[in-house]
Parts: structure tokens; C-alpha cells; sequence
């Protein structure tokens, strides 16, 4: 497993690459000077070129990439041209929101998705099977900044249940709606991938057996199907973890979410590179890991999975 584990790890090298060149060629190609833009509508052009110098940008495009690839493998990300700030000071600040937001999010969909995909199984065909599946089918079809524009006009204009948008204090209250709004697909996902895997699953030879000495439907389901039903779940609900974390960004951009996401867009918006780049390599390498562990829990779920 420790093989296994080390061997995923080299992944990264590639991501690595990958991911900062691709945002790297990005920013050239997309026009507009990033220092200008952080020093106002007329800068001072000494200062600007002073600037430019500090941050290597008067260097070939090359030349300053392989810089920030030596940097970055020393953990140094660089500083926003914006702020001054070091990346992994805003990686550190803004992390812990979107990770509350999305483990958040992931337990409503799943406390939600688990149980509704397997009434359905269960009750296939029903009125109960049909609604579930309709809702699932509105919840991935709706644009998660639509979802949020209604649940803000619904929750907070009209009922004034729950308060607005932001962070407040830390308070749980300013969680739910942007933890409903990101769960919402997710939660869509796992219920149909439940209920297609506990159907496959509930059609097999032994489970027939099971019914054909007595066993109760209960027992049935829980004691027989649901862990070999519940392999390719887990894998839906790793891979929308992983999603989740790295695409936050409409979500916490419509409530006003301080974590990664809003980040990364302001970045984007001020042409911020050192920032953008440091943002996106680091939300995949979120990813990447998250996928490591699912594939392990493979082995603890089921052992006759080998990790090869």
C-alpha cells in the first residue's frame, strides 16, 4: 500500500508541470500589463519598470517560468504583485473556509443522496422512486449560481430566515445556504449512482439466494447489497469531494465566501499570476491526494481489491 501510495505520489510532478504552464501560457497570451493594473490608470513609469524588474517580468517567458518552477519546488509560490503578500500566506488564510464549505456540503449531499437512492432501489418504479429521481435530475440540471440566486431571494429577501451572505463570525448559520447550494449537484450524483449500483448489485445470483432462504428485505439490502453497491459510490462521492474543493468558485463568489475560490477570481481579475498559479496548483494537488485516499479505502471496504 505504501508503494501503492509513493508511486500515485509521482503524479504530481506531471500535474505540476501541466497545470503551472497551462496558467503560465494563459496570462501571456491574455492581454493587459498586471503591474499597471495594480499601480492605477497612470503610474509612475520608473516605478513601473522598477516593479517589472523586481518580478523578473522584463526576462523571457521561459526564463521566468523555470524560475517560478525552482521556487515553487523549495515551496516558495511567490508574492501577489497586487499585495506584496506570499501566496502561501494567502493559501493558509483561505483554505479553511473552503474546506468547511465543502465538507459541509458533501455531508448534506450525502445525507441527503444515500438515503434517497436507496428508497429508490428499494421501491423501484414507485411514485417514491419517480420523485427522487425527478429532483435528482432538477438538482444536476440546475446552474449552482442560479440555485444560490434563488435560495438568497427565497431564504433571506423574503423569509429572512437565515442572514445574508459572507462569513460573519465563523457562525454556523452563514453556512447553510452556500453548503446546500454547492451539495446540490453532488447530492443529484450519489442518490442515481446509488440506486443504479443497488439495483445492479440486488440482481445477482447470491442476493436471490439470500431471498430464496428466508432473509428479510432488510437484511437483504444492508447485510448483502449495499457494500458491493457501495464501491462505485464511494468513488462518486471522492471524485465530487475533490470537484467541490476545486470548484467552489461560483459559490463562494455568489455569497461572498472568503475561501480559495473568490480568490482565485479576484486574482484572475487583477492579473495577478503568482497568485492564479499558486491557487490552481494547489487545488490540484488537493485533488490528486483526495483521489489517492478513495482509491485506497477500495482496500478496506472490500479486501479482496488489490492495490496494484
Amino acid at each position: 500500500m505504501i508503494q501503492y501510495a509513493l508511486k500515485r505520489m509521482l503524479y504530481l510532478i506531471p500535474v505540476f508541470i501541466g497545470v503551472t504552464f497551462l496558467t503560465f501560457l494563459v496570462f501571456l497570451v491574455v492581454p493587459g500589463d498586471p503591474v499597471r493594473l495594480a499601480l492605477g490608470q497612470h503610474p509612475n513609469p520608473e516605478l513601473q519598470q522598477k516593479i517589472e524588474h523586481e518580478l523578473g517580468m522584463d526576462l523571457p517567458w521561459y526564463v521566468r517560468y523555470f524560475r517560478y518552477v525552482g521556487k515553487a519546488v523549495q515551496g516558495d509560490l511567490g508574492t501577489s504583485i497586487r499585495t506584496g503578500e506570499p501566496v502561501t500566506k494567502i493559501i493558509s488564510d483561505r483554505f479553511p473556509a473552503t474546506l468547511t464549505l465543502t465538507i459541509a456540503a458533501m455531508v448534506f449531499a450525502i445525507i441527503i443522496g444515500l438515503p434517497a437512492g436507496i428508497v429508490s432501489a428499494t421501491k423501484q418504479y414507485s411514485l417514491v422512486d419517480n420523485a427522487f429521481m425527478v429532483m435528482a435530475l432538477v438538482g444536476i440540471s440546475m446552474p449552482v449560481f442560479v440555485l444560490g440566486l434563488i435560495l438568497l431571494l427565497i431564504f433571506v429577501s423574503f423569509f429572512h430566515i437565515v442572514p445574508g451572505t459572507g462569513y460573519g463570525d465563523g457562525q454556523l448559520i452563514y453556512l447553510v445556504l452556500p453548503a446546500i447550494t454547492l451539495g446540490t449537484i453532488p447530492m443529484a450524483i450519489i442518490s442515481r449512482m446509488t440506486r443504479s449500483s443497488l439495483l445492479e448489485v440486488m440482481r445477482s445470483d447470491y442476493i436471490r439466494t439470500a431471498r430464496a432462504k428466508g432473509a428479510k428485505e432488510r437484511t437483504v439490502v444492508f447485510k448483502h447489497a449495499f457494500k458491493n453497491a457501495f464501491i462505485p459510490v464511494i468513488t462518486v462521492i471522492g471524485n465530487n469531494f475533490a470537484t467541490l474543493m476545486a470548484g467552489a468558485i461560483i459559490t463562494e463568489r455568489v455569497f461572498n465566501w472568503p475561501g480559495i475560490g473568490s480568490a482565485t477570481i479576484s486574482a484572475i481579475e487583477q492579473r495577478d499570476l503568482p497568485v492564479v498559479m499558486g491557487l490552481v496548483f494547489f487545488m490540484a494537488v488537493i485533488f490528486v491526494l483526495v483521489n489517492l485516499v478513495v482509491d485506497i479505502s477500495y482496500v478496506f471496504i472490500d479486501p479482496r481489491i488489490k492495490l496494484e
